[in-house]
């Protein structure tokens, strides 16, 4: 498998484990004490950094730093945006594809050789 598809399928999983971590606890967790919701969430947040980590090192062989980061920043944003409509039963905004737009152009200035 090609560099650049290890590292999406990588970060991609370790994104779904930091989303959970982030935000996850504001929704099962939020009659518990802060310090419950910490715990868990440093809990989870270990799974997506034993993934993350392999996945920038092997990202890191063929891509730069700013690459790494705005590939990150799309994968952010494509799972971020599932997780908010069907985990967190919120709405789809339209503001979700202005921010999209915009990560975009983010990709074409940062990958354009």
């Amino acid at each position: 498998m090609p560099v650049l598809w290890q590292t999406v399928v990588l970060l991609a999983l370790s994104n779904v484990f930091m989303t959970f971590a982030w935000y996850a606890h504001l929704k099962n967790l939020n009659e518990k004490p802060w310090w419950i919701a910490a715990l868990f969430s440093w809990g989870v947040a270990l799974f997506e950094y034993l993934i993350q980590v392999p996945a920038n090192r092997i990202g890191h062989t063929e891509m730069s730093l700013g690459q790494l980061k705005i590939l990150q920043e799309v994968i952010t944003l494509a799972v971020f945006v599932p997780f908010v409509v069907f985990y967190m039963d919120q709405p789809l905004k339209l503001d979700y594809l202005w921010a999209a737009l915009c990560i975009l152009g983010a990709v074409y200035f940062v990958f354009r050789t």
